[in-house]
């Protein structure tokens, strides 16, 4: 595989755990211990100011800034403008100085220092003990966490305990608005009013281009509070006092922090300023341990629900409970105008963009566990659908193309190699759609919204195809797939395969419609503009896609071409020289066959009930030695396809990439941010790997295998109103069903009907 872990943190079940504290790993950590709750989200930084290597990240949903996209010579299709997820207000800000020395951990003397992030609780907790030049010892202990029930709302505490001493500690506290990126000269923010209005400290700022609009305020509770006066600086609001401490004492500190957003220009600075006033005089009364007792009722009830146990690695324990957590709270589905950044909400590579990554990994484990918020992940697609026709039209195309990289709908990827050449996000959207309305039935949005997007994709790809002049077969020229280490290449597999399968869903459909539905079918012709030799060309299309495929040894051809790129062996590449974009030479990376993540084996997978074991083996076994999994999305795939044909170590050492891939920075990148969208598909490497999870004509079909390492391993499946609860041990595989409806199953190739109640079905393990 080429990736070797750098283990930092220590291994618990419910806990991340860094015990002492090193500033060679200080921004690795911030990433880890990112805290969000889908409307806002921070890094795991420190609150007290740190002079080191930090990123001080606090990051609103949806909230961007606008910069020019140059390029030495400019094209028709080229993006001249990008818009990225902006670093924001710092709320948990704070100095403390004892002896008139600033409390600062990258020059100060520490003891005992420890950090605890509880997954249990969502809750981040970090505690160590300060020692002044004069030897006064005072021990602190942090804690933070953003309301899971009250979006708006974050929490802050710090609790002093002086040691061996009794004496002043100065404290200043505030509403920052001057955090950037790294690198940025400046922050992206003006502030437009700031305002002491009782126990309210409220800011507003503003983005200097785009214009968005973000409201923050804090109110304080502390102990012995003295000489406290205002502090206002051009993009600062706060205050500072000093707290007298007792020897042996615990003083406490608390900060509840409202904040309120306007990422789509709804209101004028003054109404947004009264509307985040009072929702701040709203949250007058709320306590820390009021606020903190729903959050973690919140958090029981998911963990009842989503939880993955697994008995016997409590390495990959941890890990994939970490991985349910960080998706869980960056998305949840509360607002079908968000979708989910390729580093969620923790940190600013890629500019807090959405891929295609959303339906391709992220959409399986919320269809499954959340269908309301799978919905909403599909309508926030369409709701963005006259952009994506806008876009096609930049391409000297028909119909809808989805943008490679976007945070409001707009193309945001500068590259032109990736933004006019990955075509295939509109095709992984339909997929998408097919898959949420086999899984679910939800028929209502797939004769509404769905069919609408599918018509408009169709007519993308029927623009954008040409056919062969010697074979006639369709095909698609001048792309990139899957694999970013080829590009302008010819028939990408995986493409032409996704294009011919959504055209035939699309059909299906319609004439699925035709007979249920006539009148929406019509309203969707109407909207749509679709004329019936439309529908004709895409059969034609469909049944006269060419499939590249040597029909001897049973490969598929990731391209044309690409069985005669030169080999190189990717286990001879040294560790230092990853990542490869950093080091290589651009040029070189598309050199040979080596490849950056998985393409015809995503499309094995992502299909998989059309391929036979065989066609899943031998592919296997000649794309594997060639990826050198540079993309995050990479492992899981590889772990699933690998459990699936009996690979089993194979299988297990590339699940522990997927589930401890940030956890142990695989990658080398997690100090930029987690790979939010590979943790989705960590939750699929149990279920879809493991369980041998598949669709299969709208029946659920499972096909448990279980690590030597492991004794036993459960996961739940939400299915069509019932809860499926699955425990896989060495003997026997226990399916459990809570629900008002008989659910069918095919396990090991037999099928069962387990009838509503709380049946219990005893299968012995194959």
């Amino acid at each position: 595989m080429g990736k070797v872990s750098d283990r930092y943190f220590k291994v618990a079940p419910w806990e991340i755990i860094e015990e002492g504290f090193d500033p060679g790993h200080g921004r690795v950590a911030e990433s880890v211990f990112s805290l969000g709750n889908e409307y806002m989200g921070v890094r795991g930084y420190f609150e007290e100011g740190y002079s080191g290597d930090k990123l001080i990240g606090s990051y609103f949903n949806g909230l961007y800034e606008e910069t020019e996209v140059k390029h030495p010579a400019r094209y028709k299709g080229f993006v001249d403008k990008s818009r990225d997820l902006t670093n924001s207000v710092d709320w948990l800000y704070i100095r403390i100085a004892l002896d008139g020395e600033q409390l600062d951990i990258n020059t100060s003397k520490i003891h005992e220092f420890r950090r605890i992030l509880d997954l249990n609780k969502g809750l981040l907790k970090r505690e160590f003990i300060w020692e002044t030049d004069s030897g006064k010892q005072l021990k602190l202990h942090f804690e933070r966490f953003l309301s899971m029930v009250d979006h708006n709302l974050g929490c802050q505490r710090i609790i002093f305990e002086p040691l061996n001493f009794s004496d002043e500690v100065h404290i200043m506290t505030g509403l920052d608005f001057t955090p950037h990126a790294p690198w940025q000269s400046d922050s992206n923010w003006e502030c437009l009013r700031k305002e002491k209005n009782d126990e309210i400290y409220a800011i507003l700022g503003r983005t200097k281009v785009s214009k968005l609009l973000l409201f923050s305020s804090f109110r304080l509770e502390a102990e012995g509070m003295q000489d406290a006066a205002m502090v206002e600086e051009d993009r600062f609001l706060g205050t500072k006092f000093r707290i007298a401490l007792k020897k042996g004492n615990k003083t406490v500190f608390t900060k509840m922090a409202v904040n309120l957003a306007d990422k789509k220009r709804e209101h004028e600075p003054d109404i947004l300023w009264e509307k985040g006033m009072d929702l701040a005089r709203r949250h007058l009364e709320v306590k820390y341990e009021d606020a903190f007792e729903k959050h973690t009722a919140y958090w029981d009830y998911v963990w009842q629900n989503l939880d993955v146990k697994i008995e016997g690695d409590d390495e990959n324990q941890q890990g994939i409970r970490f991985c349910i957590f960080q998706l869980h709270q960056t998305y949840h589905g509360e607002d079908s105008s968000l979708n989910i950044g390729a580093k969620g909400l923790s940190g600013e590579a890629y500019g807090g963009k959405a891929f295609w990554d959303t339906e391709a990994y992220c959409l399986q484990f919320y269809i499954f566990n959340n269908p309301k918020a799978a919905r909403n992940l599909l309508e926030y697609r369409y709701n963005l659908l006259p952009k994506a026709v806008e876009r096609a039209k930049e391409l000297d195309c028909r119909g809808a193309c989805y943008p490679i990289s976007s945070i409001d709908g707009e193309e945001g990827c500068g590259a032109w190699q990736h933004s006019s050449l990955q075509i295939h996000v509109s095709g992984s959207i339909a997929y998408g759609i097919w898959l949420y309305s086999e899984i679910t039935q939800d028929k209502d949005f797939l004769y509404n919204q769905g069919i609408e997007m599918l018509i408009q994709i169709c007519r993308f790809y029927e623009s954008r195809a040409q056919q062969d002049p010697v074979s006639g077969q369709y095909g698609f020229y001048g792309v990139m797939g899957v694999d970013e280490f080829h590009m302008m290449v010819n028939n990408n597999c995986f493409l032409n395969y996704m294009v011919k399968k959504c055209m035939e869903f699309t059909l299906s459909t319609m004439d699925e419609m035709m007979t249920v539905c006539p009148v929406k079918l019509k309203e969707a012709e109407a909207k749509t503009g679709l004329i019936p030799d439309e529908a004709v060309k895409w059969r034609t299309m469909a049944e006269n896609m060419y499939i590249p495929r040597d029909e001897r040894t049973g490969l598929f051809e990731q391209h044309d071409g690409f069985f005669r790129l030169p080999h190189i062996d990717i286990h001879s590449i040294p560790v230092t020289d990853f990542p490869l974009y950093n080091n290589w030479s651009y040029d070189r990376i598309y050199r040979t066959d080596m490849i950056k993540q998985p393409d015809v084996l995503m499309m094995l997978f992502l299909y998989n009930q059309d391929f036979s074991l065989n066609e899943k083996r031998v592919n296997y076994e000649y794309y594997e030695p060639r990826c050198i999994h540079e993309s995050s999305l990479s492992p899981s795939v590889h772990s699933i396809l690998a459990a699936e044909i009996g690979k089993k170590d194979e299988a297990y050492e590339f699940f522990r990439f997927a589930t401890r891939l940030d956890l142990d920075d695989y990658n080398r990148n997690t100090n930029e941010g987690l790979h939010i969208t590979s943790i989705a598909a960590a939750w699929m490497n149990i279920v879809y790997g493991y369980g041998g999870l598949r669709n299969n004509g709208g029946k659920l079909v499972m096909d448990p295998t279980i690590p030597d390492a492991w004794q036993s391993y459960s996961f739940n499946l939400l299915y069509r109103g019932s809860v499926l609860s699955f425990t896989v041990t060495r003997e026997k595989v226990a399916v459990a069903v809570k629900g008002n409806v008989p659910v069918e199953l095919i396990v090991y190739g037999k099928s069962y009907v387990i009838n509503t109640g709380n049946d219990l079905l005893t299968i012995p393990k194959k």
